[in-house]
């Protein structure tokens, strides 16, 4: 009777072409989510990337000191970005959307070699739609790094350990990623976990035994090449070696502070709260998963997976205590530890009833209405909490949009000469001072009250994000 109805049902449309139905959301969902968090929401340009773009286009080879910076191939990449397409709110923020957009392709990849389809397609569900992953995809900042290396890492890892094919090729790949991700902070954690995990870990030990010594210098020899120019850089200047370690700026860090404020990012739900970053970093449904995932993950401690999420959380941890701002490189391993959690969920409905198809079936009702509802929630979280909250919207300016589209002369405070100077070099025809060159010309609200009596305002133009609304005056001398 249950072959027949497992028969039965297997003949079913949607359980048939489930998975394809599970990808094809994926990918449109993804899509649109990226799309209208780069052009709406939360709408406009924040501090940390007005500095971002300043960074970026002051990079110049006369200048070596210029690359001195953490998440250098970033800011190398947004620079290429502003030479073909110029300075505007989305070409800011297009370089977080593409690394976005190959994290997230990544994570699910990397998630159908360590789960279920399943448990795939789900995890990547929630992964998405999370406030965390949505803002710092569509910040024009170095942030989405700390979630694109460890999955490109973990991904490219997972190859050199189990492709049959072109194992060349991704020892090659890791080794470059490998060299490219230490320009970036807290990158060498994942790689020291990784090392580590190799050298404890009996079966992994027998894999890399058994790889080519002749390939695997060849790749050594490739990542040292790419790392040459950050140890030139760190030589130069040897803070950069510091922050890349994740040290904090004030030393000696309060760690009772950190402690309170790592809590307050990740449980403290009834006081939600939106900023750099939103807060709790996961929603309370997710977090329990999470603690499901925790629980998995030392019943299966022997296995290849748990034994690299132990020891990478084993060293963030005291990172995150003596400097909590890097709160996005929880990110990859919450994720990891959330499909743990779903596998333990739907692994359990499952053995309850190992014989009964209508049971089983039945099961994934409410798991389904658990996942929708965490999926929901977070795209709710982030678009009040980024697009409708006061206190928030009026954190990204939209100054930059609001522009007239023939102004010549733009006059600005000191504070800002340098972010518009770069928007300038991008724009023929418009000079960027902060005084007046010309007989009309627009001025930013920070720099009307510097403006000579001689000239008067014909028009203030105004913007509904700010408290502050009016923007930019257009001046013509009298």
């Amino acid at each position: 009777m249950n072959i027949m109805a497992a028969k039965e049902i297997s003949q079913f449309f949607i359980y048939r072409w489930r998975y394809v139905i599970g990808y094809t959301i994926f990918g449109a969902l993804l899509t649109g989510l990226l799309i209208f968090a780069g052009l709406y929401v939360p709408g406009g340009i924040s501090p940390e990337e007005i500095r971002a773009t300043v960074r970026s286009d002051s990079l110049s080879f006369s200048n070596p000191t210029t690359f001195a910076i953490t998440s250098l191939p970033f800011y190398m990449f947004q620079k290429l970005i502003f030479y073909f397409f110029g300075v505007t709110e989305f070409s800011i923020k297009l370089p977080a959307l593409i690394i976005a957009l190959l994290s997230a392709v990544g994570l699910f990849f990397l998630l159908r070699r360590w789960y279920k389809t399943n448990i795939v397609v789900l995890t990547s569900l929630i992964a998405i739609t999370t406030g965390q992953f949505l803002f710092i995809a569509q910040n024009g900042t170095p942030g989405i790094l700390f979630v694109f290396w460890p999955i490109v890492l973990l991904t490219l890892g997972t190859q050199v350990t189990r492709a049959k094919k072109a194992r060349f090729f991704w020892k090659i790949s890791f080794a470059s990623a490998a060299a490219l991700s230490l320009y970036t902070p807290l990158s060498i954690y994942p790689l020291l976990a990784t090392v580590l995990v190799v050298m404890l870990h009996p079966h992994l030990r027998i894999i890399v035994r058994r790889l080519s010594k002749l390939k695997i210098t060849v790749s050594i020899v490739l990542a040292a090449m790419l790392v040459t120019p950050l140890v030139y850089l760190i030589s130069i200047q040897p803070q950069l070696g510091l922050n890349l370690l994740g040290a904090p700026a004030v030393w000696p860090p309060d760690i009772g502070a950190n402690v309170v404020t790592l809590l307050q990012q990740f449980f403290l739900f009834w006081e939600p709260s939106t900023g750099t970053l939103m807060t709790p970093v996961f929603g309370f449904g997710s977090i329990l998963i999470i603690g499901l995932g925790i629980y998995r993950l030392v019943l299966t401690r022997d296995t290849t997976r748990s034994y690299l999420i132990i020891v990478w959380l084993l060293f963030l941890i005291p990172v995150l205590l003596i400097n909590p701002i890097f709160t996005s490189v929880t990110f990859v391993p919450s994720v990891l530890l959330l499909a743990a959690g779903l596998t333990s969920l739907i692994g359990y409905w499952y053995r309850l009833f190992p014989l009964n198809p209508y049971a089983r079936i039945a099961g994934l009702i409410p798991i389904v209405i658990l996942v929708s509802t965490l999926i929901g929630s977070g795209l709710d979280r982030y678009l009040y909490g980024y697009h409708y909250a006061p206190s928030t919207a009026a954190n990204f300016s939209n100054d930059l949009q609001l522009i007239p589209k023939n102004t010549r002369n733009l006059v600005v405070s000191n504070d800002e000469l340098a972010f518009y100077q770069a928007v300038a070099r991008h724009q023929s025809g418009v000079s960027v001072t902060t005084t007046a060159q010309s007989d009309q010309f627009v001025a930013t609200r920070a720099a009307r009250e510097d403006v000579p009596s001689a000239y008067a305002i014909t028009r203030i133009i105004t913007t509904t994000y700010s408290n502050n609304s009016d923007r930019l005056y257009v001046y013509k001398k009298t």
